[in-house]
């Protein structure tokens, strides 16, 4: 099954409105995170993450509360957040200033998103069932570039075979 093309801009915000944004670019990869920390920010089993170019994305409306920490895979992170509901919108890699992540339950049409991958599976809730054809990782993988191709090659609107 080929998802829908979405149309670009994509767009999205937090749930009370305060925060609005716009990407301008396709993004670069989607998968869920089941470690505690996205379970805990979420308030749920996993967060939908969503890499984007981060010269592509644009806060349109309000500004976001910035909260500093460590990943469980020790990266260095920002999360961005509505300093009104507290919605979690993206979050920031300290090293990797080229990309960001979304939240991809953040955006205003979630009908497209199939993820490619589950990261953190050894911290996954028991009922969890990834999605049909989807890898699956213990923790995270050490390089994401094959998961990367995989997305791209379902999206050809957007990453054209070379």
């Amino acid at each position: 099954m080929s998802p829908k093309s979405p149309a670009l801009p994509l767009t999205g915000g937090c749930s009370c409105g305060a925060i609005r944004y716009e990407i301008a670019s396709f993004p670069l990869l989607l998968y869920t995170c089941n470690c505690t920390n996205c379970q805990r920010t979420s308030g749920s089993a996993f967060a939908l993450n969503m890499p984007v170019v981060a010269k592509d994305f644009h806060i349109l409306q309000g500004s976001p509360k910035g909260w500093r920490r460590l990943s469980p895979s020790g990266a260095d992170v920002t999360s961005w957040f509505c300093g009104d509901c507290g919605g979690r919108i993206y979050g920031e890699r300290v090293g990797r200033p080229q990309s960001i992540n979304i939240r991809a339950g953040t955006l205003d049409d979630t009908t497209w998103l199939v993820p490619v991958a589950h990261m953190f599976m050894k911290s996954a809730q028991p009922w969890v069932l990834p999605a049909a054809n989807a890898e699956c990782h213990e923790i995270g993988p050490g390089d994401f570039r094959p998961l990367a191709a995989v997305w791209r090659s379902m999206w050809p609107d957007f990453f054209p075979p070379k």
